[in-house]
């Protein structure tokens, strides 16, 4: 049964049905796996006692022919998503000892379709950062590692505890979150499948908010078909949460084999940047010439607001956190620092609970909302946005079906990276190819697609219309078919 945590979520699914195995066995395989792999450090809880409850409560289930879509398959969660009296301190040392009395509505999806928690796993702190090193608990490492190499690697952020847990087999799937790339960079960093769902497919109730107009729950799997699986139960509308868009769930599933046939596939100039490498461009032509050998037709287009879309994004984000975190005081839950009087036991709890990239952001934040700047940086960014949302729609409505680009600008790099560390807009650049779909709400998929030289993987990314999911996993499936190649790192931890 050693085997069992290399199954795909699909097959797992399908030997859970046929009785091939039980869930109790496969949770415990990957209980046995997560506890060989503390070196990756994608877990910062792990939940073994109740994962077995719920594969017995499975089995039990599946032994009478029922049981939900996920009945019985272990999932790894990320520490953003609330979980019922269990760790959920979006990796931060402000949240110390929080244990939740409620359930996130995305986790109640799951848990509703028979899935089984194995443990809470690791991210960016508060989810900002785009290499999983601003953890409270410490950074997350990429189970891949470049040929001849024992440089540790980060797995992207902030769901780098969610990919590095995916690809290492350390769960079947995971839950991530997006705000401006951080379920499709992680992805491509670990050669896993990441969707980032239309903004508002997904419920956000129940998960601790960075920036309430840009964050959006999604699967990070091994496989398209895993994407679609853990995408139909994790989306829905919810009354608890406004921006939640009532609109059916179709079957995702149901459109991975659809094929690209008769699609117009638009090709962005503007993605084409200085100093891109030529790996990344013969990975992007490559993947048209895939989509284009499946029947596609593939056409050049502009979307020229797109090199404003970095900076406005780190004006809108920030000040969007800056006003989330404020909560965090230590007066009702979480870490509370002495002080003489109550706003130095502000200033003190908040000084010592936050991490420095999460101060940066809640002062740059704070910054462009305060008086006199507001409209020459927050109000102007908001513009920008507008105008980054009316160059997709402008596309979409002169035919094109969806968008082909790279998922990011190279391979995962490494942890402690000098250059990174010294310049934080060199970071930033990691999500250069992704934010422009967090800032118009589209959905947005990154498939693995190729290896740079080094051996270490690179995906191709197709952005679609909103609501329009199908589109994607359709075309993801085409690049998976197409790439000739599986992903799966050497072990080495």
């Amino acid at each position: 049964m050693s085997d069992l945590t290399k199954l795909t979520l699909a097959d797992t699914r399908k030997g859970l049905a046929n009785k091939e195995f039980t869930s109790v066995e496969v949770t415990e395989a990957y209980l046995g796996a997560i506890e060989q792999a503390k070196s990756l450090n994608a877990y910062v809880s792990v939940t073994g006692d109740r994962a077995v409850e719920m594969a017995k409560a499975s089995d039990e289930k599946l032994a009478k022919g029922e049981g939900g879509s996920l009945e019985g398959v272990p999932l790894g969660i990320k520490d953003l998503f609330a979980t019922k009296g269990a760790h959920t301190q979006a990796a931060s040392h402000i949240l110390d000892g929080f244990k939740p009395e409620y359930e996130s509505t995305v986790t109640s999806n799951l848990w509703r379709d028979g899935a089984v928690m194995l443990g809470k796993l690791n991210m960016d702190e508060f989810a900002m950062g785009s290499s999983n090193e601003t953890s409270y608990y410490g950074p997350v490492i990429n189970p891949y590692r470049a040929k001849g190499s024992n440089k540790d690697l980060v797995p992207g952020g902030s769901s780098g505890g969610s990919a590095s847990a995916v690809s290492a087999w350390l769960c079947a799937g995971a839950t991530a979150t997006d705000t401006g790339g951080s379920i499709r960079q992680p992805a491509a960093f670990t050669g896993t499948v990441g969707i980032k769902p239309t903004y508002g497919r997904c419920s956000r109730w129940g998960i601790v908010a960075f920036a309430s107009s840009l964050d959006q729950a999604g699967p990070i799997t091994r496989t398209v078909e895993d994407s679609a699986l853990m995408l139909n139960s994790m989306a829905g509308f919810d009354t608890m949460d406004s921006t939640s868009a009532d609109i059916a769930v179709p079957d995702f599933a149901a459109a991975v084999e659809r094929g690209v046939k008769g699609l117009t596939i638009g090709v962005p100039k503007e993605y084409r940047m200085d100093g891109m490498p030529d790996e990344i461009e013969k990975l992007w032509a490559d993947g048209l010439e895939w989509l284009k050998a499946e029947g596609a037709q593939v056409r050049d287009i502009s979307l020229p607001h797109t090199k404003y879309a970095l900076p406005a994004y780190y004006i809108v984000a920030p000040a969007e956190a800056s006003s989330n975190l404020a909560r965090y005081d230590g007066v009702k839950y979480g870490l509370r620092e002495s002080g003489r009087d109550i706003t130095e036991m502000y200033e003190n709890t908040r000084a010592s609970g936050f991490g420095r990239e999460v101060k940066r952001r809640v002062m740059i934040g704070t910054y462009v909302l305060s008086a006199g700047y507001y409209d020459a940086y927050y109000k102007r960014a908001q513009k920008v946005r507008t105008l980054i949302k009316q160059d997709f729609e402008k596309v979409f409505a002169d035919g094109i079906d969806a968008i082909l680009t790279p998922a990011t600008p190279s391979a995962a790099f490494g942890v402690n990276d000098q250059d990174m560390a010294a310049d934080p807009v060199k970071m930033y650049l990691n999500d250069i190819f992704t934010v422009t779909v967090n800032m118009a709400g589209l959905p947005g998929i990154a498939v693995p697609a190729g290896q740079d030289s080094a051996g270490l993987p690179l995906g191709l990314q197709v952005i679609g219309k909103p609501f329009d999911e199908e589109t994607l996993f359709a075309a993801g499936r085409v690049i998976e078919k197409s790439r000739g190649m599986d992903f799966a790192p050497e072990r080495w931890w």
